[in-house]
């Protein structure tokens, strides 16, 4: 009926295959810690993306062509790559896959940042391994029986699953989407820290259906200890079954449609897309008022080593399904979260075990390599390319070097996203990669210190605008004040002022007649310290 399955437990209840992981609890010190109300949503890429199919080096195309001729996207035609900025330096210069239309709209509305060539030193390979390395977050030669986002929960919430759920803490903070089982939400000590589910309602009637008593005793053996594991997993997913529904049955979408099937040229089984069903679950979850802190998604098919084309077409096929369903599904969602005024608290991010090596085989695929890029979604970015194409002509071994560990990409969702301490980030294991994260994250938690407890903000209108804005902006207390004004590119085009401002409300006008239509981000930074930023959209 059930089993212990490597880095977590499998709980069949009728068939069905559960992975439960829990939340813990801290309710003592809920009043001065960083906790606040942003989610994360992952998208596990499962089976290795192909990287420069989905991210193509404008720059160095021949180079790249040449690698891969039988599964090259073209450079012109009807379906040729989409290049995503013309303004960005040579070495930054890319396309994206024909199919990611979404993606380069949520790029234009300045919602979408790449990290390019991301890894982990001295990567080996394996599925099985990289996902761990990935989750966990350690080294390629480290072993712990916690992932990093458990660690995050633990630090918080230490005595879970003691008195969880409640009425402060109703929810679980992490959710899977689906029945795998990952190491993602492990703590050092007990059960894990989320569920996972495929549908809230049928959840609740899955637990429901189990009408035998659970024991009460268990042998003083190692099955007895495995036992008594996986029963309190099935407690805690009884506990959340109810709150699971009533949170659902009390959320909506707000009428966006969700991507259904690819629309060109795929083998059958690719055709479905496999990830807006779960995004519109998660979507309605949040509406409903949920308090999860992290969803992970996950769309597989990525182990392309053979057929990742159709043989007559190189931009169609099975890998182009792929990066159409998650481009489609994503620009989805974050249409649906913005009718529904939640789109400011998601950030969504892309990742896989590991990209493929720079050429082709003789199968119309590739095979297992080693760095690739991840896309991350959502309103609060500061939107562009971070790192350079990777240099085609300096390969290692075929593969395609790393330029960022994957630590300094995550480090910057707990630090600027979540907003945690120096010793949460420590709990984490996080703390050697902070000082050289990937500074993609605009809407950071503000500092408590005293000067910006309140009365700190900052508004542009009217927005959208046709010519020029008034910044209208309020300090408590004295402060140097810088405010500049940048392109979707994160240039400077104009810097208003820098200099001591008093407390109280300021006023500035900036004309952006000259300029091209477009999204513009006013930067308010206040003693270097705290910054604030507003997206403004200039349509003359």
């Amino acid at each position: 009926m059930s089993s212990l399955l490597g880095a977590g437990a499998l709980l069949k209840l009728n068939g069905v295959s559960l992975f439960a992981a829990e939340p813990s609890g801290l309710l003592q010190k809920l009043a001065k810690s960083s906790l606040n109300d942003k989610i994360l949503v992952l998208i596990q890429l499962h089976g290795g993306n192909d990287g420069l199919n989905m991210v193509i080096p404008i720059d160095q195309y021949g180079l790249y062509y040449n690698l891969r001729p039988n599964i090259a996207i073209p450079a012109s035609g009807t379906r040729q790559y989409i290049t995503l900025d013309p303004n960005l330096p040579g070495n930054k210069q890319v396309g994206l896959h024909p199919d990611m239309v979404g993606t380069k709209a949520m790029y234009d509305e300045g919602k979408l940042a790449i990290v390019q060539n991301v890894s982990y030193e001295n990567m080996n390979g394996s599925h099985f391994r990289s996902r761990d390395v990935w989750y966990m977050g350690g080294d390629y030669n480290e072993y712990f029986n916690s992932g990093w986002m458990g660690r995050y929960f633990e630090h918080y919430y230490p005595d879970y699953p003691t008195n969880y759920p409640n009425a402060t803490v109703p929810d679980p903070l992490a959710l899977e989407i689906g029945t795998g089982v990952s190491l993602a939400f492990h703590r050092n000590q007990g059960i894990p820290a989320g569920l996972s589910i495929q549908n809230p309602n049928a959840f609740y009637d899955l637990i429901n259906s189990v009408g035998a008593d659970p024991p009460l005793n268990f042998p003083d053996t190692h099955a007895g200890d495995e036992i008594e594991y996986i029963m309190q997993i099935e407690r805690q997913s009884n506990n959340y079954a109810e709150r699971l529904r009533d949170v659902y049955d009390a959320g909506t979408n707000s009428g966006v449609v969700y991507p259904d099937l690819y629309p060109y040229i795929a083998p059958s089984g690719s055709l479905n897309n496999p990830l807006a069903p779960q995004l519109k679950i998660v979507s309605r979850l949040i509406s409903g008022g949920i308090g999860t802190k992290i969803f992970l998604c996950r769309i597989g098919g990525f182990d392309t080593h053979a057929n990742q084309v159709v043989n007559n077409n190189t931009t169609m096929g099975s890998h182009a399904a792929l990066l159409y369903h998650i481009s489609s599904a994503v620009k989805a969602f974050y249409d649906d979260l913005a009718n529904l005024g939640l789109a400011d608290r998601v950030l969504t991010m892309t990742f896989s075990e590991f990209g493929r090596r720079a050429a082709s085989n003789a199968s119309y695929g590739t095979d297992h390599g080693n760095a690739a890029p991840m896309l991350i979604y959502g309103t609060c970015l500061n939107p562009g390319v971070y790192g350079t194409n990777p240099d085609l002509q300096d390969l290692e071994y075929g593969n395609i070097p790393l330029q960022y560990d994957y630590r300094q990409v995550f480090s910057s969702v707990v630090k600027d996203w979540f907003g945690a301490t120096d010793e949460a980030i420590e709990h984490v294991k996080f703390e050697d990669y902070i000082d050289n994260r990937v500074d993609y994250i605009q809407c950071k938690e503000l500092s408590t210190n005293e000067l910006f407890k309140e009365n700190f903000w900052m508004k542009c209108y009217p927005n959208p605008t046709n010519a020029a804005i008034s910044i209208n902006y309020s300090l408590q207390k004295e402060a140097m004040v810088t405010i500049e004004v940048k392109d979707i590119s994160g240039r400077t085009i104009g810097s208003i002022h820098s200099t001591h401002v008093g407390p109280g409300q300021h006023f500035f006008d900036f004309d952006l007649s000259r300029y091209a239509n477009g999204t513009y981000f006013v930067t308010l930074t206040a003693n270097e310290t705290v910054t604030l930023t507003e997206k403004v959209i200039l349509s003359k």
